[in-house]
């Protein structure tokens, strides 16, 4: 039975209130009502802007089909490292869609969506940045994400008692960190290949394993192997210390990435990220946050085993869903060999599934 605003009264007793019709007295005719159906509001996608810092951010915000005066839940998408746009794409050479793919299934399932050009990418491009591209550090992302959270809240359609934050490689940290601070606290978090560690120590990760593939493939040996690796091991330690990085005795291509880290356009956002330890915000999460962590066993960017630390800590943090789910022959972007062009069916389930338990 419904809760009635008013209490409805018929010669001196209270209303039966059944099917819509009001129950009338012995001998007197009821007349049904019937009601009418409420609007029904197509799918759009609006552009929509927001100030951060001085930088105006562009973003699409994707509202599903829905009955007019339905409020519905949210989340907010977050892209990997670089140059990643609003879509999850690096154009003009990289163009994976992943962003804008999983807008498209969480549609599908109800969920308004917000996605946004993030610094330096898009149409949001450097901003306030662009004089001075080297001021740009990592926490700047994250007020932007903040900013990017508000602005979904707020927005009609949302119900913000069911925000959540769905982040993909570096945006999986910064969902964490979100997950952490905003207000409202976000009822989910969707890790998707999440970057788990800190980022020099991925970085050298996947330098050692492109030295492993260079000695299978017979062009290195592994003595060869060995003394690269140490070089970068130091290498690292040279960074954090903000000491010259010695290249000498590397190959070149690492040597010249292992520079850039260091370079003025790139050295303050590289030591401010570094310095986040995804497991230490895990910790701090609410233990009502319902989380999806996921690792793609194609995926050589972010490996299974670089995730169990964070798998550890929000197990500590006593945090609900689905946890942790391997999904068998998922590369970084989130596509198989059978679905090189859409996500993989293995993660549109384990969305599905995460989704379910968000608000239970």
């Amino acid at each position: 039975m419904r809760r009635l605003s008013t209490t409805l009264l018929i010669t001196g007793t209270l209303a039966a209130l059944v099917g819509g019709v009001v129950a009338a007295p012995s001998g007197v005719a009821a007349t049904a009502h019937p009601r009418t159906a409420p609007a029904h509001i197509p799918a759009v996608d609006r552009e929509v802007t927001f100030m951060t810092d001085g930088t105006r951010t562009y973003g699409t915000l994707h509202v599903p089909a829905h009955p007019a005066g339905r409020r519905m839940p949210a989340a907010l998408l977050l892209p990997g490292s670089g140059p990643t746009d609003r879509n999850g794409n690096q154009l003009p050479d990289i163009a994976p869609h992943t962003l804008a793919q999983l807008a498209e299934v969480l549609g599908n399932a109800g969920v308004v969506t917000l996605r946004f050009d993030k610094y330096t990418t898009g149409q949001t491009g450097l901003g306030a940045y662009a004089d001075d591209p080297g001021r740009l550090d990592y926490p700047a992302f994250v007020r932007q994400a903040a900013a990017a959270y508000r602005l979904l809240a707020a927005a009609p359609e949302a119900d913000a008692r069911r925000m959540t934050v769905v982040g993909h490689s570096e945006g999986g940290m910064t969902a964490l960190a979100l997950g952490t601070s905003v207000h409202p606290r976000p009822a989910g978090l969707a890790l998707i290949a999440p970057q788990s560690i800190r980022m020099l120590d991925l970085v050298a990760l996947q330098l050692h394993q492109q030295l492993d593939a260079a000695v299978a493939a017979g062009q290195l040996t592994p003595a060869q192997r060995d003394t690269y690796a140490a070089l970068i091991t130091e290498a690292v330690k040279d960074i954090r210390s903000s000491r010259p990085v010695d290249v000498a005795g590397l190959p070149t291509a690492v040597g010249q990435l292992l520079q850039a880290l260091q370079s003025p356009s790139n050295a303050r956002f590289v030591r401010t990220d570094d310095a986040v330890v995804p497991a230490a915000l895990a910790r701090r999460l609410r233990a009502s946050t319902s989380v999806l962590l996921t690792c793609g066993t194609a995926d050589t960017q972010v490996p299974c085993a670089t995730t169990n630390a964070l798998n550890t800590a929000l197990r500590r943090a006593h945090t609900r869903g689905p946890g942790r789910v391997a999904l068998t022959g998922v590369d970084h972007q989130q596509h198989t060999p059978s679905h090189p062009t859409t996500l993989a069916p293995a993660l549109t389930q384990a969305l599905d599934r995460w989704l379910g338990t968000v608000h239970q």
